[in-house]
């Protein structure tokens, strides 16, 4: 069993999504997602200590060697966004059945589930193959899952939210799936690995240039990355709770591991950052999207649309530790993408318990909500101080670790601007603050707190970024062996 976990990280869920379906009306339905998602967390936490302890892992599907079979292949890196993309599912889970009822109703909960698990099938696949086209299968089948998720928003404008991220969705694999088909052409291979050693004799060719801008050009959009991040606002903000929580820590991740994945294991470093100048380019984006995003989320009302903006900036923080293309900066980078997995699910799950209580989450409805869910507004509180990046929390590690990055490569001035666009994130934090503790409550506002099932998995996020706040010898040490590894030509 244990030679079969790489396959059993894509199997499980997805052959658990269809039964769902056939058997999922009733109380079924969520205990076997539940059971569904802690059994892949597991296998995660199995296939992170396998890596740790063996080195990399080659898993050939049916028996074919790779390059001419598919190949699941786990590293440090990919181990590393296992480890989060599972985490959050569990956790997600665990906090769902209240908020889906609430939200999505008794008649159609077995299509929600359903659709999350081959959501985080896709998700799931997508990290581990060592196959550049099944990359694209896995997308999709996580962006079709996605598109269901959303749709199934109480708002009728989730339909709309969903229809608009279709469109991005889908010219963001067309890009990518061109790039990987340029590739292919010139090489006759599809493996990773394999492509990591043909690529590199190439990189004077216009076929293998032209492969590189469709790719990341693709992946910027998936990943949300400012200016092509047009789809996440929306989508975010008028999903239901569960789905954005899940979506909002795991998707865009997955879609930053990629293109980590493709510029420093496919293309490489010096191509990447020296031939193409891509760097830069990251850093000026990456900028762009921290003062922009956070500016915008300042005058947002509606409190899951202030997030989503949010995370619009914190997509930036990571790509630019990626642009400094150093052990420290790449290290930031992953830190940021793991800290802000947490960070945002304990958010988003917070604001589902707000609406679970009182219907809404735009900010008039927060007035005076400090004294009637204490418990919900101080985890908000605490998640806010780990966007914002205060000590002890682990919001702060990894901008610590940029902050470094930044000076050591003597950008001073992106160290200005990180700081910069934490400042505004105390701002919109603030905000929420202030209705919280210091508004009056209407008359006759619900009273009471969310349910410990929703409430227990959010204070244990919010317990998760204080702990990776406090004690660092994990998360900083895998990111800095995943960094040392991908800067050291590792496929």
């Amino acid at each position: 069993m244990m030679a079969h976990l790489p396959a059993l990280q894509i199997v499980v869920p997805l052959l658990a999504a269809p039964i769902c379906v056939l058997f999922g009306r009733g109380r079924f339905v969520y205990g076997f997602t539940l059971v569904v998602s802690w059994v892949t967390f597991a296998i995660s936490v199995l296939l992170l200590n396998a890596v740790l302890e063996g080195g990399l892992i080659s898993y050939r599907l049916g028996g074919w060697a790779p390059p001419w079979g598919i190949e699941y292949r786990v590293d440090l890196v990919n181990a590393y966004v296992l480890l989060i993309v599972s985490a959050i599912g569990a956790m997600v889970m665990t906090y769902a059945k209240p908020s889906v009822d609430r939200e999505v109703g008794a008649e159609r909960e077995y299509l929600f589930y359903t659709a999350h698990l081959l959501c985080l099938a896709g998700l799931l696949g997508v990290t581990i193959t060592g196959d550049a086209f099944n990359i694209f299968v896995f997308f999709e089948i996580s962006s079709l899952a996605s598109y269901i998720l959303i749709s199934l928003g109480t708002n009728r404008r989730a339909l709309t939210a969903a229809f608009n991220y279709l469109v991005f969705g889908t010219i963001g694999a067309t890009f990518f799936l061109i790039g990987v088909g340029l590739l292919y052409q010139m090489t006759g291979t599809l493996n990773i690995a394999d492509l990591a050693e043909r690529v590199p004799p190439l990189i004077g060719n216009r076929t293998v240039q032209a492969a590189f801008v469709f790719m990341a050009v693709g992946l910027a959009v998936k990943a949300a990355l400012f200016p092509l991040h047009a789809w996440l606002p929306n989508a975010y903000a008028y999903a239901p709770s569960v789905a954005t929580a899940f979506l909002a820590a795991t998707a865009t991740k997955v879609s930053i591991y990629v293109l980590i994945r493709s510029y420093f294991t496919v293309f490489g470093a010096d191509f990447s950052f020296g031939v193409m100048s891509l760097g830069a380019l990251l850093q000026v984006l990456a900028i762009a999207a921290m003062i922009v995003g956070s500016l915008i989320a300042i005058f947002q009302d509606d409190i899951k649309r202030m997030l989503a903006w949010s995370s619009v900036a914190q997509v930036g923080y990571m790509v630019l530790g990626i642009g400094f293309a150093t052990v420290t900066g790449v290290t930031g980078g992953l830190l940021h993408l793991f800290n802000h997995a947490l960070i945002k699910a304990a958010l988003f799950m917070a604001m589902g318990c707000v609406f679970f209580r009182m219907g809404s989450v735009r900010i008039e409805a927060m007035a005076g909500i400090g004294s009637r869910m204490p418990w919900t507004t101080a985890s908000f509180v605490a998640g806010g101080l780990s966007l914002i990046g205060v000590p002890l929390t682990a919001g702060f590690v990894s901008k610590w670790y940029l902050l470094l990055a930044a000076i050591d490569s003597g950008y001073w001035w992106i160290a200005i601007f990180i700081l910069v666009s934490s400042l505004l994130a105390i701002i919109y934090v603030w905000r929420v603050v202030e209705v919280a503790y210091f508004s009056p409550s209407p008359e006759g506002a619900p009273e009471g707190e969310a349910p410990l099932l929703m409430l227990i998995p959010t204070w244990l996020l919010i317990v998760a970024n204080v702990y990776f706040g406090i004690d660092t010898r994990v998360s900083v040490g895998v990111a800095t062996q995943a960094a040392e590894f991908l800067l050291g030509g590792g496929s």
